[in-house]
């Protein structure tokens, strides 16, 4: 069985970080998020590094994140751009948003051929994540998987975020992802603005995904169809993305898939905004007294 491959979503805008937070130092060494999650997949036994960036940050990146693992592990850069649709559709005048992050997976298919988790680059997972995901995909055989979190730790104190909320069956494996957007804390729970306007509350007990998923590479073309589905809907609305907690749920609603809902104890953290920096940096700090992690990850 070929060891799992680790698919690093980078290409994101920060647009409400206010800039490239995928470099942005956190450990006391420099290190960023991304460090972190690629020493704990390192250690899981991850073999290979695919990076999804833009190209307009490809020479940045390359220099702060890339170099420091070419010699390390195989790594490879796909490039998600706006222009990359299928056969018949085009980018409509006045779009500037990437279509999302089942779009930024599907830039991977020329170059993935074995199982493989994928990760945002600006999310912090924990060693142990890494670890219940690996030995999923390494069993083999077709079933996706998702590790989850509990919302109330996932939020943020200086905005709202989007989650996608999972319901589960009594097996564990998923039913449904409902992604929520505008979801902000309330007291000891949370609450989120839905389509119509209206306030609806949430416990903050429920089970989200924050986009760390394990897939096989048959997923690619279970996307690409759902990705022409979603352009021929969607494809005009400005501000539309094509999320891969949406197209996990509709191919299990499908009953085109099997998604394993994995358990970790780990804590989620990260930089939706710049105001969070300080609270991930403290995280880190801790972390590292703890003995979970050295002073400096790569010396």
């Amino acid at each position: 069985m070929a060891q799992p491959t680790l698919l690093i979503l980078a290409a994101g805008m920060g647009s409400r970080y206010g800039g490239l937070k995928q470099i942005d130092p956190v450990g006391p060494g420099g290190e960023t998020i991304m460090d972190y999650s690629i020493y704990d997949a390192l250690r899981a036994g991850f073999e290979k590094l695919v990076f999804v960036i833009r190209r307009d940050i490809e020479a940045p990146f390359r220099q702060t994140i890339g170099a420091r693992f070419e010699k390390r592990i195989p790594v490879q850069y796909v490039f998600q751009e706006m222009s990359e649709l299928p056969a018949g559709f085009s980018v409509p005048p006045g779009r500037t948003k990437p279509w999302g992050t089942g779009h930024a997976i599907l830039m991977a298919d020329k170059v993935i051929k074995e199982p493989f988790a994928a990760i945002n680059a600006d999310d912090f997972y924990g060693a142990n994540s890494f670890r219940v995901l690996a030995e999923h995909l390494r069993r083999g055989g077709e079933d996706y998987a998702m590790v989850g979190f509990e919302l109330r730790n996932t939020l943020s104190e200086f905005g709202s975020v989007a989650r996608g909320v999972c319901r589960m069956a009594n097996n564990d494996y998923l039913e449904s992802v409902t992604e929520l957007t505008k979801i902000e804390k309330e007291g000891t729970g949370a609450k989120y603005t839905d389509a119509a306007g209206a306030v609806q509350a949430l416990s903050g007990q429920e089970t989200v995904s924050m986009n760390f998923w394990g897939f096989t590479p048959a997923v690619f073309q279970q996307l690409r169809e759902l990705f022409v589905k979603f352009l021929e809907k969607s494809q005009r609305e400005e501000k539309s993305e094509f999320y891969i907690p949406m197209a996990v749920g509709e191919l299990v609603q499908m009953k085109r898939a099997r998604c394993k809902a994995l358990r970790t104890a780990d804590s989620w953290f990260g930089v939706t905004y710049r105001e969070d920096r300080p609270r991930t940096v403290e995280s880190i700090r801790q972390l590292i007294a703890h003995g979970d992690y050295p002073e400096k990850l790569w010396t």
